[in-house]
């Protein structure tokens, strides 16, 4: 291993590494093609660090001066690439390289003077290198290696194009190492594409996937689903978290609800600035938020210094999803929590999903009050500033304290001090409660007033409603039941209202725009009551007196064909479907012989039509002027008048000679100005027109 990197890392605390760290910088695949797969937090960043070395460097322990990049690494989110970038930097920080970045959501500008000033290693995600490929800001003319990490979900989230825009920009001998948690068809197609020879390297096979990880499956009710995340966040309340929702609304409402209940919590979607985004991860790691509630886009490659518990809100759509979430925690061997919140309605899912990902979770209640709080009494008990010794201002103050309380004071005072830093837990309802619909209370006494506008009127409830309340100072608590007719409309009011809005009428009762009410003395007769029972139903009318029908004539059984109903599988004949017909056989003459193109006879003639055995006639035998007489009634072929065809009444069309359907030259247009054009200088050329006089100007004044 080259010094300067062995020295940082030792300066990191890696006292071994871990074993895709070992395969992948092994010194006999130097130089050669890898497609690496190994679990999430299994230190892949640092692993391809290690494996791109040599390549880089040439044996040699400094970079010259930033020029082209040497090694090109694609990440699929924004908060990948910034972590990747922060991990090599250090790795390389003893080697004088030069790393930089080029991430959706940062200024384009920024980058591009970064990029001519020169960099050795350059991380981005696809979409933002490839607009600086395709600027010519970016020179992947010197590339040596290119690293894809999270290939599979790269592809995944539709890069495929963009991926493959880059490996055929780089050059043909540069290095390509591809990282993925799993090889799916599409990675290993793409291997077989742009990569030479490649080593296939997994760390999956020899250990149990997350073995570090303990899994939890957490019953709720189906309304309590908010308050068992806060629950659980309460119970492990000196741990940091991620909370993992399927939606950005999702994600929003339990902002929102944990920040309400005194948690410090901070929020990580895409509809976020990249600014905001990479605050948000800041502030987690620096402790100032404890909570990260965020969307899959956290799911890949985030790692946040000791986060012990990973809560999925919603469940996930894939094992591959719960994987990658689950995997934010149990990293470089730290153990972690994965919970699953699983409401009734999604138990069933929840256990398929954990079958499939070939996960035994545990099925546990979530925390309540009385766990919460001896959690918190144990952690108070436990905490080590009980065995710090007390400074000189501190005795000063504690003898002050027990010469005005007693020592049980003091401790009880100290206790809910403590408590009220930490907000109440919610208490549960049994995980196996299910929604109970809330009946209506009866109306009570009431009595029914009548409106004189209805259905005539196009009277609905949604607006009358506002109105009683507005004109006739009702609550809406006092209005029933609305029934619109045809010419009226009856309202419910309660009974202890009525006077009230009797009394608040103006003169004729009127409400408003011409809207008159008048209290009803019982309840309303209305037009759509309860259905009548059969018997008191109208008889149908006699249908004795209609013709009968007559019947259809149909075989009798014994006429019938018995057995199945034939299949048509061929056409009629020997030929089957697709071939084609054969050629028929000319028929025979009388004497033998056989002529295959012989002229077919003349049909019989028919005495009943005689015209049809007549021979055509040409237009040479038509006379002038008229057209053809083949009508038995002797006219003329045209008009059944006798007239000739053309122009109606009797008079001919066109010229004596024209032909019965020649065109009629069309007759002379004075707005035709193309026949009217003649050189000038010529006989006949129009008079060139005077320009017109303009009028004199009207006397001023």
């Amino acid at each position: 291993m080259i010094t300067p990197i062995s020295e940082a890392l030792a300066e990191r605390g890696y006292d071994t590494l871990t074993p895709v760290q070992q395969a992948v910088s092994a010194p006999d695949l130097a130089g050669q093609d890898l497609l690496v797969s190994a679990q999430t937090g299994s230190g892949k960043t640092v692993g391809f660090g290690l494996a791109i070395a040599p390549s880089l460097l040439d044996d040699k322990e400094q970079f010259g001066p930033a020029a082209a990049p040497l090694a090109l690494v694609v990440a699929p989110t924004r908060e990948l690439a910034s972590q990747v970038m922060h991990e090599l930097t250090w790795l390389y920080a003893r080697t004088g390289a030069v790393v930089t970045s080029c991430v959706g959501g940062m200024d384009m500008r920024t980058e591009r003077r970064a990029l001519e000033r020169g960099a050795h290693i350059v991380v981005g995600t696809p979409g933002r290198l490839r607009d600086h490929i395709e600027r010519n800001a970016l020179d992947l003319g010197e590339l040596r290696a290119v690293v894809l990490d999270e290939a599979d979900e790269m592809l995944d989230m539709g890069f495929r194009e963009d991926l493959e825009f880059m490996l055929g920009e780089a050059p043909a001998n540069r290095r390509t190492l591809l990282f993925s948690a799993t090889v799916p068809p599409t990675i290993a197609k793409l291997a077989q594409q742009y990569q030479r020879d490649a080593q296939r390297i997994s760390t999956l096979g020899g250990t149990k996937q997350h073995s570090d990880i303990e899994y939890h499956a957490v019953r709720v009710a189906q309304s309590d689903v908010d308050s068992a995340i806060f629950n659980l966040l309460r119970f492990h309340h000196d741990e940091s978290a991620l909370v993992f929702a399927n939606t950005r609304a999702m994600v929003s409402h339990l902002t929102a609800r944990l920040a309400n209940r005194g948690l410090q919590v901070v929020s990580l979607s895409g509809e976020l600035s990249q600014t905001e985004r990479t605050h948000a991860l800041q502030a987690m790691r620096d402790g100032r938020a404890r909570v990260c509630v965020a969307t899959d886009v956290a799911a890949r490659g985030i790692d946040l210094p000791k986060l012990n518990l990973v809560i999925h809100a919603e469940l996930p759509t894939n094992t591959e999803s719960l994987l990658h979430r689950s995997g934010r925690t149990g990293r470089a061997g730290r153990k972690g929590i994965s919970a699953l919140i699983v409401p009734p309605k999604a138990r069933a899912r929840a256990e398929r999903i954990l079958k499939w990902a070939k996960i035994n979770a545990e099925w546990v209640e979530a925390p309540s009050v009385e766990d919460i709080l001896a959690r918190d009494e144990e952690r108070l008990l436990s905490d080590p500033v009980w065995s710090e010794a007390a400074s000189e201002t501190e005795t000063v103050f504690a003898e002050k304290l027990l010469a005005r309380y007693s020592p049980d004071q003091i401790a009880a005072a100290y206790l809910r001090l403590y408590q009220s830093r930490h907000a109440a837990p919610e208490d549960l309802l049994p995980a196996d409660t299910k929604p109970v619909r809330r009946e209506k209370a009866p109306f009570g006494p009431s009595r029914w007033v009548a409106l004189s506008v209805g259905r005539a009127e196009r009277a609905e409830a949604r607006w009358l409603l506002p109105l009683l309340c507005r004109t006739g100072g009702l609550d809406k608590d006092a209005i029933g039941a609305i029934r619109v007719q045809d010419a009226e409309t009856y309202v419910e009011i309660t009974a202890g209202s009525v006077d009230a809005f009797i009394a608040g009428l103006g003169d004729g009762g009127t409400l408003e725009d011409g809207v008159t009410a008048r209290l009803m003395d019982g309840a309303p007769d209305l037009q759509s009551g309860p259905r009548p029972e059969r018997s008191e139903r109208p008889a149908r009318a006699d249908r004795s007196d209609r013709p009968d029908r007559p019947a259809r004539p149909r075989p009798a059984p014994s006429d019938r064909p018995s057995g199945p109903k034939p299949k048509w599988d061929k056409p009629k004949g020997d030929r089957a479907f697709g071939d084609k017909p054969k050629p028929r056989d000319p028929k025979p003459r009388d004497d033998g012989a056989v002529k295959p193109y012989e002229k077919r006879a003349a049909p019989a003639k028919r005495e009943d039509r005689p015209e049809r055995d007549a021979p055509r006639k040409s237009w040479d035998d038509a006379p002038k002027g008229k057209g053809f007489k083949g009508k038995p009634d002797g006219k003329s072929f045209g008009k059944p008048d006798g007239k000739s065809f053309g122009k109606p009444g009797g008079k001919p069309a066109g010229k004596p000679g024209d032909k019965p359907f020649s065109k009629p030259k069309p007759a002379a247009d004075a707005r035709d100005t193309s026949k009217r054009f003649v050189a000038p200088g010529k006989a006949g050329a129009a008079a060139p027109r005077k320009p017109r006089a303009k009028p004199s100007p009207k006397p001023k004044g």
